[in-house]
């Protein structure tokens, strides 16, 4: 039975779609202002995961990831590049996409631009005008959230009890023209020469909050499975996106809110941040980091758990993910020598295997505990590819398993292509050089790996040969 942490109640519950075997999904995507850093990377990563063990168990997810494409920040950078704001967006959502498809991100079902749904975001908030819920003030108009009485139990705040100026989207001179400091914009009123849309109540452009009200609810109904983002989002962003939706509805929002953990960088576990100076984008990263690597390693932490970004974790990911792709090559080499058939004992203890891997994942998608059955996986592949008499459709349902599981943290083997005679030379060449340095492991690891071509390996006192076996 499948159960994910509910931040509304701050427990696991147990999955209940509001249709069987279909997931409605919303994920609050970038502002595209600039590349996406790897905090945005995280939360596409750590959904993207998610939504593919959905899929895996057989669901059908229905994934919805907008792009805000009008801000204060979009508005400063096109205007620091000479752009206008719309080709600031076409520019950062291209590569968004491009960083996206890098790390085997699956495309969303639909990835809307807030600018797409201006004549809808105008009608929902004259709609929280007519409820009252709402105010127009000087070409701005504001939500009153002490109307709304659930306000605060996401995340878990007592209104009264909030600061003013909570939201970074929230500037300090609006204050004098709100009814209440806590009151949030669904309308801001345009500056000359910034873009802007005509309104019941002037020039102006949407606030940060109302877009996702919108579009979510556009694509998925009034009501919806799951809403996640970064647990930055929790406040005020997603408490906002309640208090609006539930007021111009009357209906419960979102069943289950997912957040996830945020990324700390280098070994001393600092908080990323551009105050700091660590703060990294895909776009820079993936000049130099391995993209499947870069994904293993992010895929491989529980969604809700901080993530130490740092060139250590990194080289143990690449390592590790090395060591599945040769366990797969060796299982690969010994299909050429099997015998047809099946082996029912070590097909079973495969079945096992699964059947433990999805009690993991199914509580809250406990990907950590979820990836060492893969590993126990490819421990039993190379353990069953050393004995003398294999069985060929064993072989390949252990294979077809490891790339199946593995295909949940999108991650994805590859099948080996056959070593030139100069590529064994410099394995060759490596191996001794790792020799003399007593790196034993590596020294070991391309051992395997010629093994896993067909290459033998002979040391003699004249060095080392090598020849193909059949």
């Amino acid at each position: 039975m499948l159960k994910v942490f509910n931040t509304m109640t701050r427990q696991k519950e147990t999955f209940e779609p509001m249709t069987p075997g279909v997931v409605t999904m919303y994920v609050c995507g970038p502002t595209v202002y600039n590349y996406i850093h790897i905090g945005n990377a995280r939360s596409a990563i750590a959904f993207d995961t998610i939504r593919r063990y959905f899929e895996y168990r057989g669901f059908k997810v229905k994934y919805v990831s907008n792009f805000t494409d009008v801000d204060d920040k979009m508005i400063k950078q096109a205007k620091k590049l000479g752009i206008t704001v719309p080709e600031l967006g076409d520019r950062f959502i291209k590569a968004f996409k491009e960083d996206t498809a890098a790390l085997n991100i699956e495309p969303a079902t639909v990835n809307p631009r807030a600018t797409e749904h201006i004549n809808e975001i105008i009608e929902f908030v004259q709609d929280l005008i007519d409820k009252d819920y709402a105010y127009p003030v000087d070409g701005d108009v504001y939500y009153r959230a002490h109307k709304f009485a659930h306000y605060g139990e996401l995340s878990h705040l007592k209104l009264d009890d909030l600061e003013e100026g909570a939201s970074q989207h929230t500037a300090d001179e609006e204050t004098a023209r709100k009814e209440d400091p806590v009151d949030f914009a669904l309308w801001k009123g345009a500056k000359p020469g910034e873009i802007s849309w005509p309104s019941p109540w002037g020039a102006g452009r949407p606030g940060w909050h109302i877009e996702c009200s919108v579009m979510s609810t556009h694509y998925l109904g009034d009501t919806f499975d799951i809403h996640a983002g970064g647990e930055d989002l929790v406040f005020p962003h997603h408490e906002n996106e309640i208090a609006q939706s539930e007021a111009k509805t009357g209906k419960t929002f979102v069943h289950y809110w997912l957040h996830n953990g945020f990324v700390t960088v280098g070994d001393e576990n600092e908080k990323m941040s551009k105050s700091l100076g660590n703060f990294v984008t895909v776009h820079d990263i993936l000049k130099t980091v391995d993209a499947q690597t870069l994904r293993f390693f992010m895929a491989t932490t529980q969604y809700r758990r901080p993530i130490q970004y740092s060139q250590r974790n990194l080289d143990t990911a690449a390592r590790n993910l090395e060591r599945l792709q040769t366990a797969y090559d060796n299982m690969g080499y010994r299909l050429k020598d099997a015998e047809g058939g099946h082996d029912p004992k070590t097909d079973q203890e495969v079945r096992q295997i699964v059947a433990n891997y999805m009690d993991v994942m199914d509580d809250d998608f406990n990907v950590q505990n979820g990836v060492a059955e893969v590993y126990e996986v490819a421990r039993l592949g190379n353990v069953y590819a050393e004995r003398p008499v294999v069985f060929a459709g064993t072989l390949s349902f252990i294979r077809k398993t490891l790339t199946d599981l593995l295909s949940v943290f999108g991650v994805e083997l590859q099948e080996a292509a056959e070593l030139a005679d100069q590529d064994i030379e410099d394995l060759i060449a490596e191996r001794i050089a790792a020799r003399k340095n007593k790196d034993f492991l590596r020294s070991d690891e391309i051992r395997e790996q010629l093994k896993n071509q067909g290459i033998i390996l002979e040391d003699t006192p004249q060095g080392t040969r090598w020849r193909k076996g059949n």
